[in-house]
Parts: structure tokens; C-alpha cells; sequence
């Protein structure tokens, strides 16, 4: 007994550890971002592309991923997974130019999607339903609030004394750690028969990537640019051709009868319009603190902390607010301080200060965030089908990655477009970076009016119940 109580408690380390480094390498590359700039030669525009490259592999690989550990074994797929994962992460600290680095972070993203469901089903067949289970799910979602913070700030601390490539070599260390600690204490679990979806897969993937390429390559030559109405053209197109292959495929990636659900679908648009203003306050706020304030990179990841710190506690105690007033009143509300936030902090200016222009917008914005996710979740799967719980929870994890592509995408067109070539260079930086930020306030307050209306403000089903319906369903 007390054997397999130890076992258990390497199991949980090993799974938390390789979801912090999932979580861990995208917040430590934001401080490290105009350092990368500079060593590689990205514009802003195309800077944009080193979160992109990896969110859109991300996401768009995610669905086979988890479709794989069911008919592979879980085991299998996180060994995978984390080798590809550390293989990339090499590739990209070595980077000698641009081109190099985004390949290279598209693989990284690849190994992510193979690892990341992985990670979640192995925790669930591991510990038993009920409180055990509940403790290491609590564990698990806590993580991404401590991995951002540990992220941001080793983010900056990496940049500032040595260089933005350890905050990616580091990952080789610790993904070896968990390579072995996985053969050693994690068994395989059951395989299934079935087949892959391989040609939605690569459909959606294709066609996002060259949607958001084509909104990127508007941002840096105008809206007539040929090369950026073709990509457009083109995803769409791949787009349909997606919907028509869900539509007939016998085992789909993304069965289209999750769409029939009014609150499903709003909770999904609006994940995706929220995480398209989160995004804009993490990439553009790192510009705003080392190039309109001043900060270093060191300095940059501690001044993360208020955001970080409020997006944790809140995180933690949402759900007892949910279970009070329900989904859609605390969506509503959580969104609307987010809203404050970013339009507090789009009133940036080249004579601003940390403490009043930053620190304390941060703050809001870190509650905002914080009490969304968890709500969202729950909304994203409210009333689906035990065959379909699966698919469901794949299908919010795509919203998240997609949302966060698309969204940055569409910002930066934002920033492009409002240039004041009277004001100083600070001040320029600081005028592009408010109208994007106001941007970024649009598309939360567009998520907290379909929150309002479509989502429901009954007292809901706790998160842990649609988790263990998610894993009964991929079981």
C-alpha cells in the first residue's frame, strides 16, 4: 500500500512537471521577445509568428493527438510527444536565423499537441475517481497560473544575465527527467481500435496557418498585398473543404454535432475573442515595459507578477462564485473587469509610470483572466453527450490555441495601422500599443455580451464532473 502510494506521488510529479513545461515555454518566451527580435532580425509584425508558429501546430494537431494516445496507449504518445517536444526545444535555442527559429517552434508545437492530452488521461486512469482524483486535478489546473509566473520571470532573468536561448535549453534536462521517471512508474494504459482522421487534421491546421499568415502579411504591406489576399483565400477555402471531410469522415476529429448547442457555441466564440485579448495584453504589455518604460528583461518578468499573482488566487476561488451566481453572471463580470484593465492600460503614453499606467490595471486584468478560464471551461461543455465529452473538451483546447493566433493576428493589424510619424519613437510605440489594446478591450467586451445572453446563470455542474465525463468517453 504504501508502495503504491509512492508510485502514485512520482506519477503526479512526473505529469505536473511535464505540464509546466507545456505551460512554462510559452510564458518564458514573452520577457525574452525584443531580445529575440534583435538576435534574428524580426520585425514586429512577423515577431508575432514566434507565438504562432507554435500555437497554431499547437492547436491544430491537438485533436489527433488525443485521437492517437486512445488507439497507441497514453504512455506511448507522452514518450513521443516529450522527445519530440525536447528535440525541437535543441532546434530552437540553436536557431541562427528567423526562418530557422519559427520550423523549429511548429515542431515544438507538434510535440506539445502529442504531449498535452496525454499528460491529462494519464492523470485520470491513474488516480481514482472521486477525491483522489479531485486533489490532482486541482494540482493540475494550479500549475498553469505558477508555471507563468516561474515563466515570465525565468523569461527575463534568462535574456537580461544569459541569453533567451537557456529559457529553451532547459527543457532537455527536465523533459530527460520525465522521459525516464515515465518508463520507470507510468503503465500503459488500454489500446483501442479505430482509425485516424488524418486528412482533417492537416485540412484544419493548413488552413488556419494561412489565414493568420495572410492577416500577419496584411500588417506589414496594406490590405491590397496579393500575398496576403491569396493565404486568405486559400484558408478559407481549405476551411470548407475541412467541414465537408467532418461532415462525411466515419471517425471525424471534430464531430459538427457539437455545434448544435446554442451556450456550446458561445462559450467557444467567446473563449476564443477572450484569449484574442489575453494575448494582446501579454505580447504588447512586455513592449510597453521594455520599450516605452524602460525596464530590463529581469525586471520586465517581476513587474508580470501582479497579473500573475491575481490570475492565480482568483483562479483558485472561482468556483465558488459559480456555484453561487452561476456561469454567465460571473463570466459577465470577470469580463468586464478584464475590460477596465486593458482599457486602463491602453491609456499608456511615453511619460507613463509603472506603479499607476501598469501595476495597477494589471491587477484587473489578472482577475479578469483568472475567473474566465475556469467558467468558459465549463460552459464549453455543458450538456454534451457522454460519447462526445472527448471531442468537446479537444474541441475547447482548439478554440484556446486558435483564438490566441487569430486574435494577436488581427491586433497586430491594429498596431500597423495607427502610425504617428509626428510623435517621438516612445511615443509612436505607445500610441500603436493603446489602439491594439483597445482592440484587444473590443473583443473581451464582445465575449462578455455573448456570455450575458447565451450562457447560462443556473448554479452549474462542477468542472470535475465534465473532466471525469471527458475521460470515461476517451477511456
Amino acid at each position: 500500500m504504501k508502495s503504491e502510494s509512492n508510485n502514485k506521488r512520482w506519477i503526479l510529479l512526473i505529469i505536473l512537471m511535464s505540464y509546466l513545461m507545456i505551460v512554462l515555454d510559452i510564458s518564458i518566451v514573452i520577457t525574452g521577445l525584443p531580445k529575440i527580435s534583435t538576435d534574428l532580425h524580426f520585425s514586429t509584425a512577423s515577431l508575432s509568428w514566434v507565438q504562432n508558429a507554435y500555437t497554431l501546430t499547437f492547436g491544430g494537431v491537438l485533436l489527433l493527438g488525443a485521437r492517437a494516445g486512445d488507439i497507441l496507449g497514453r504512455k506511448r504518445m507522452f514518450l513521443i510527444g516529450l522527445s519530440i517536444f525536447m528535440f525541437a526545444s535543441l532546434l530552437v535555442g540553436l536557431s541562427p536565423t528567423a526562418l530557422f527559429m519559427l520550423i523549429s517552434r511548429a515542431i515544438q508545437g507538434i510535440g506539445a499537441a502529442i504531449l498535452a492530452p496525454s499528460t491529462l488521461a494519464l492523470l485520470t486512469t491513474n488516480f481514482e475517481e472521486g477525491a483522489e482524483r479531485n486533489t490532482a486535478v486541482s494540482y493540475y489546473g494550479a500549475t498553469a497560473g505558477v508555471a507563468a509566473s516561474i515563466g515570465l520571470v525565468a523569461g527575463g532573468i534568462f535574456a537580461g544575465w544569459l541569453s533567451w536561448r537557456v529559457g529553451f535549453f532547459i527543457n532537455i534536462p527536465i523533459g530527460l527527467f520525465l522521459f525516464f521517471g515515465a518508463s520507470k512508474f507510468i503503465r500503459e494504459t488500454e489500446k483501442h481500435l479505430g482509425q485516424f482522421d488524418i486528412f482533417g487534421a492537416m485540412t484544419s491546421t493548413v488552413s488556419m496557418s494561412l489565414l493568420v499568415y495572410g492577416i500577419v502579411q496584411l500588417a506589414e504591406s496594406g490590405i491590397h498585398d496579393r500575398y496576403a489576399q491569396l493565404p486568405i483565400a486559400a484558408g478559407l477555402f481549405l476551411l470548407v473543404i475541412f467541414i465537408l471531410n467532418e461532415k462525411r469522415a466515419k471517425q471525424p476529429i471534430m464531430p459538427l454535432r457539437l455545434f448544435a448547442h446554442k451556450e456550446r457555441n458561445a462559450a467557444l466564440v467567446s473563449r476564443m475573442l477572450f484569449l484574442g485579448a489575453g494575448v494582446s495584453f501579454w505580447f504588447f504589455t512586455t513592449q510597453i515595459l521594455q520599450n516605452v518604460i524602460g525596464l530590463t528583461a529581469i525586471e520586465t518578468g517581476v513587474a508580470f507578477l501582479p497579473t500573475t499573482l491575481a490570475n492565480f488566487i482568483t483562479a483558485m476561488n472561482i468556483s465558488k462564485f459559480t456555484r453561487r451566481f452561476g456561469n454567465g453572471r460571473v463570466l459577465a463580470v470577470m469580463l468586464a473587469i478584464n475590460i477596465i484593465g486593458l482599457l486602463w492600460l491602453s491609456l499608456i503614453n511615453d511619460h507613463s509610470d509603472y506603479m499607476f499606467a501598469v501595476a495597477l490595471p494589471m491587477i484587473l486584468i489578472g482577475i479578469g483572466q483568472g475567473g474566465s478560464i475556469g467558467p468558459l471551461t465549463v460552459a464549453g461543455l455543458t450538456e454534451v453527450p457522454q460519447q462526445d465529452a472527448g471531442a468537446a473538451s479537444g474541441l475547447v483546447n482548439v478554440a484556446h490555441q486558435f483564438g490566441s493566433s487569430i486574435g494577436l493576428a488581427i491586433l497586430i493589424v491594429i498596431f500597423s495601422s495607427f502610425q504617428d510619424h509626428l510623435l517621438s519613437l516612445k511615443g509612436q510605440l505607445a500610441h500603436q500599443i493603446s489602439a491594439a489594446l483597445v482592440g484587444g478591450a473590443i473583443m473581451a467586451a464582445l465575449a462578455m455580451t455573448l456570455c450575458w445572453l447565451f450562457i447560462g446563470r443556473k448554479q452549474p455542474t462542477q468542472i470535475t464532473k465534465f473532466t471525469d465525463a471527458s475521460n470515461k468517453a476517451q477511456a
